[in-house]
């Protein structure tokens, strides 16, 4: 039986150590800012890249992981003996399932060795589909059992989020259902939500504090009741705000894994400074 080996993309933003505890391979996805190009969580990180956001008089631009990229990093992991499954951002926000489709099209004697997952995800939210797919791997699960897992927890994984402008949605194109909330008054704060892969207002609330705690009501009305429950909180420059979101809805739902992610720049040029969310995944 082949060895799988778990690809997925920067937006994921898993931290470094269980990035290495789980010998996962990240494709980073790109940022392009003027005449500069950047890789996502690479030659970028979310402090530099939200200093830079604050003073920036051009704004930056994103692209998916190119396919040229992508065959590179299958085919590497090919060699090395592995089977390989890659699980990437939803396809309704980023190309990049695109590319490892082109990719894994460009390695025809291999295609059956590689397969390719739509998380309709991202952030720690695709994140645990991928850890969970991992620890499968690990304990000697196939690539088809592993792809399986990594599908069937589309249905028990969700993220909320609490940003503080559309603005960046807008600009972007990213905005999907929360277009309505548009030209809203300027003290509302949106709950948004990943929907069938596409960004949806899940609620509105006056004030930041007030959507944040809306936040965590929406996650344990979404766990209702199923455990395990995995946690993480995820953060556009508001580390402070993410930890005390955590904590409390910790307090709630006694997970039996919880962390905090930064944002990648990636996602953070779309969402902007100050986004605060949880990820979950519950009953898996």
């Amino acid at each position: 039986m082949s060895k799988v080996a778990i690809v997925t993309d920067s937006t994921a933003y898993l931290p470094d150590d269980l990035v290495k505890a789980h010998n996962l391979t990240i494709t980073p996805q790109i940022l392009i800012w003027g005449e500069e190009t950047f890789q996502d969580g690479v030659n970028i990180q979310p402090d530099e890249f939200y200093h830079k956001l604050e003073h920036a008089q051009v704004l930056p631009t994103t692209a998916q992981v190119a396919i040229v990229d992508m065959k590179a990093t299958f085919e590497r992991l090919l060699e090395a003996g592995y089977d390989v499954l890659g699980i990437f951002i939803s396809s309704k926000l980023s190309g990049t399932i695109q590319s490892a489709v082109q990719a894994r099209e460009m390695l025809p004697s291999a295609a059956s060795k590689i397969a390719i997952v739509d998380s309709l995800s991202t952030s720690m939210a695709m994140g645990f589909h991928v850890l969970t797919a991992a620890r499968a791997a690990e304990a000697g699960a196939s690539l088809a059992e592993c792809q399986k897992l990594a599908e069937e927890s589309r249905k028990h994984a969700g993220v909320f989020f609490v940003v503080d402008t559309l603005e960046f949605l807008h600009r972007g194109g990213r905005i999907g259902g929360a277009q309505a909330l548009l030209g809203s008054a300027l003290n509302i704060k949106p709950v948004l939500t990943l929907a069938e892969g596409k960004i949806e207002s899940a609620d509105k609330v006056r004030t930041k504090g007030k959507a944040i705690a809306r936040m965590m009501d929406l996650v344990v009305e979404s766990v209702a009741g199923r455990s395990p429950v995995r946690l993480a909180a995820l953060h556009a420059n508001a580390e402070a705000e993410a930890r005390e979101a955590l904590e409390a809805a910790a307090a709630r739902l006694n997970p039996v894994e919880k962390l905090i992610a930064s944002v990648s720049p990636v996602i953070g040029t779309h969402i902007g400074p100050g986004t605060v969310g949880l990820a979950f995944m519950a009953g898996m």
